[in-house]
């Protein structure tokens, strides 16, 4: 398999935060676990749609499902690390967009990372279009 490539986009990242590697965040290898940087970018996704007063079940009155993902691992990291998890948004369509995701220790890159995001209708069980504003929520004119 080709290595995946995910391209950062240009400018300073919509949403920054924190995380500590915890002792369970750990695997046997004795670094960070690969299953952990997916939680990790779901705690950002979390902590940025908290920011604007908004969770993944409500973003303009539309709850979002997540689509795909995909993980391109650089580096490792070990327990007591502080990380900074960066947050892009991009790739706006029809149902939805995709997060990107930046993880350094200091100047040492990671992990990146893409979150594909979609509209969802929890109760029809179905995707559904974005809301017209969506650009907009994320990137406020």
């Amino acid at each position: 398999m080709a290595r995946i490539k995910i391209h950062l986009p240009e400018g300073p990242a919509l949403f920054s935060t924190f995380i500590d590697v915890r002792i369970d965040d750990i695997n046997y290898g004795n670094h960070l676990g690969n299953d952990t940087i997916l939680r990790y970018f779901h705690e950002t996704r979390l902590r940025f749609l908290k920011s604007k007063d908004s969770s993944e079940m409500d973003i303009l009155g539309h709850a979002v499902i997540m689509a795909d993902t995909a993980i391109s691992y650089k580096s490792e990291s070990f327990h007591g690390d502080q990380l900074k998890v960066d947050l892009y948004c991009e790739d706006f369509h029809r149902y939805g967009f995709d997060f990107t995701y930046k993880i350094t220790r200091g100047t040492h890159e990671i992990a990146r990372g893409k979150t594909g995001m979609i509209f969802f209708d929890y109760r029809a069980r179905k995707i559904k279009p974005a809301p017209d504003k969506i650009q907009n929520f994320f990137y406020p004119t």
